[in-house]
């Protein structure tokens, strides 16, 4: 129990708290913030738009990629590639048939592709997609509908009409 920030143990309530998060790390800050700085830096990758992209861009992971057409891409099978860097920096390439994707399992790689080949008013923005796409990792998959449906719930409470119009049908 606390009382004005003043923990029963006999300090504040914040302290306590740090102290577990130490414990629980077994390692103090000191050793963390050493530790970072040992570390080899993080590097991204960003690739520069073409006029033959449909898109070039990534999320707050590190994830960064760009989609083309793909040869052979036909009206009745329209076809992408991906290609990029994932989160840990590893070079990814994938072959996305637009008319394949489900956008109840899919992954954002695959929901850009479709967004891209869409043509979807992105309303001034980088992307169309739910702001919590920007922590998915190349593997993540999600229910996109279901993302958006919560959007749509969050902008009506907030009386965002405008908005919730955006992601709605």
């Amino acid at each position: 129990m606390s009382v004005n920030g003043i923990g029963t143990t006999g300090y504040p309530a914040w302290q306590g708290a740090r102290k577990a998060q130490q414990n629980a790390a077994g390692r103090s800050f000191a050793e963390q913030v050493n530790n970072v700085a040992g570390a080899k830096p993080h590097t991204s990758i960003v690739y520069m738009k073409t006029d033959d992209m449909l898109y070039s861009g990534g999320n707050g992971t590190g994830l960064s990629f760009y989609i083309k057409y793909a040869e052979g891409s036909t009206e009745d099978d329209p076809t992408v590639i991906a290609k990029g860097v994932d989160e840990n920096g590893n070079e990814f390439e994938q072959t996305i048939h637009i008319n394949k994707i489900n956008p109840r399992n899919a992954s954002l790689v695959e929901m850009t592709a479709l967004e891209s080949y869409m043509g979807v008013d992105k309303n001034g923005g980088l992307t169309s997609l739910p702001p919590e796409t920007g922590m998915m990792g190349l593997h993540d998959r999600t229910n996109f509908m279901d993302m958006f449906q919560k959007q749509i719930s969050d902008m009506k409470l907030l009386s965002q009409q405008k908005a919730a119009a955006y992601y709605g049908p």
